[in-house]
């Protein structure tokens, strides 16, 4: 008998036009692998998780800043294909703050963790986390809100230059238009500059205290908290590289056991009465050593099946497991479990993982995907690196991807630019 309730199909949902959301694919080959059957509701027209074999279904997402109503429409209509209850696993912020809104209307054609509505969309805003940090006494950076151009320049001067400025609801930023979730602000006019860009940024800004990057310092946390409350799979992560570095997502990561980290996951999560899927981001302050609280993801992070245990329980298996009604297999821990991002760290794909590893991409049972890859990543590298080219000679842009939006933690100047040169720099939110 399986473990998993087979006639429960999962719908993956996400509206991040990112062709190369590894998440998404890590989700597909999880519950496939179960024989789960898994609809995904993406654009993948140009994504190497529609070669997998492990899909039962493609169907046309929302566009990009749909709003919830919009989002609706569509679920009720893939609901009518599939024509049983499923469970409902949104990919990225924008898609689990919608659902959130959409909880009450959405049942009972889709399976969801029992959570307030309002929550997804308080922790996932970064203004708004502050307050929550604050609240629950977590650690944060200082964080000030300006409501004015020359407000802003003053935050900028109080903070202690340089900053980070944020959007607070990152999935609002429009693509294509040159802002980024995230950037580091090195004075207090480019402060001021930057605030009269809210109305089309969509949101507030907000300055937030810089930590320095550093060895040991960025760490991530996943878990699943059940229908009890109880946090279960997933756990602490190290993240040994990221893209770009000292901010960004996670290129190469490793399960790492931190109680401190574990015990502020639980703490927070049991505080705020979560349930469901869980993606946290901490750094640690080389001054205090204190693990501050950067982004709190209402949904999978990219690399959750980096956390596997001994019983192949990771957080997306759990959440259909619970809403399912099944029991939860007891399964060891796995620490020193690598991750890694083939297209954002080869070389690291090709060392020695004593303590396993997961790549994002490539799998035995499921080689499309990473035959795809790399034919479309050599297609996207080549197309930006002909966009700087024209950027550089003054020609207009030719239906170039959007520039990447960076939802981390930004990074200090770095003299060594030695290991970017050729690699473009448009992730984008919601895709860590």
């Amino acid at each position: 008998m399986s473990l998993f309730d087979t006639r429960v199909p999962a719908v993956l949902l996400r509206t991040d036009r990112n062709p190369f959301h590894h998440g998404t694919l890590g989700a597909v080959r999880s519950l496939g692998r179960a024989g789960v059957d898994v609809h995904v509701v993406a654009d993948c027209a140009q994504s190497p998780v529609r070669a997998s074999r492990y899909v039962s279904g493609l169907h046309t997402p929302p566009p990009p800043g749909a709003s919830p109503a919009d989002i609706a429409v569509v679920l009720r209509r893939v609901a009518a294909r599939i024509a049983r209850p499923a469970v409902l696993i949104p990919m990225d912020d924008a898609c689990a703050v919608a659902v959130g809104r959409l909880r009450a209307e959405l049942a009972p054609a889709y399976l969801l963790p029992d959570l307030p509505g309002a929550l997804p969309e308080r922790v996932a805003d970064k203004a708004e986390l502050a307050g929550v940090c604050a609240s629950l006494d977590v650690p944060h950076p200082e964080t000030l809100v300006p409501d004015g151009p020359a407000e802003a320049a003053r935050a900028a001067w109080r903070l202690g230059l340089p900053v980070v400025a944020k959007w607070s609801r990152p999935w609002l930023v429009p693509p294509g238009g040159g802002l980024r979730s995230t950037v580091l602000v090195r004075s207090a006019r480019e402060a001021g500059e930057l605030y009269r860009r809210a109305e089309e940024a969509g949101s507030r800004l907000l300055l937030q205290a810089f930590l320095p990057p550093g060895p040991d310092r960025d760490w991530f946390f996943h878990g699943y908290a059940d229908r009890t409350g109880a946090v279960r799979a997933g756990g602490p992560g190290r993240k040994t590289r990221a893209r770009p570095r000292g901010a960004g997502l996670t290129a190469v990561g490793r399960w790492t056991p931190n109680p401190q980290v574990q015990a502020l996951a639980e703490r927070i999560t049991g505080e705020l009465g979560y349930r469901g899927i869980l993606d946290l981001d901490f750094r640690r302050c080389g001054t205090t050593g204190r693990y501050h609280l950067l982004d709190f993801n209402p949904r999978p992070g990219a690399q959750f099946r980096l956390f596997t245990d001994t019983a192949g329980l990771d957080v997306v298996r759990a959440l259909h497991l619970d809403l399912t009604h099944r029991a939860l297999p007891d399964g060891a821990p796995q620490p020193g479990r690598a991750f890694v991002v083939e297209n954002y760290a080869p070389l690291s794909a090709l060392r020695p993982a004593p303590g396993g590893r997961e790549l994002a991409w490539h799998a035995p049972d499921d080689r499309a995907p990473g035959r795809a890859l790399w034919t479309l990543w050599g297609r996207h590298v080549s197309a930006r690196l002909l966009d700087r080219l024209r950027r550089k000679d003054g020609r207009p842009r030719r239906g170039a991807p959007a520039r990447a939006r960076v939802v981390r933690q930004a990074t200090s100047p770095s003299p060594d630019r030695s290991d970017r040169s050729d690699r473009p720099d448009d992730d984008r939110a919601g895709s860590r």
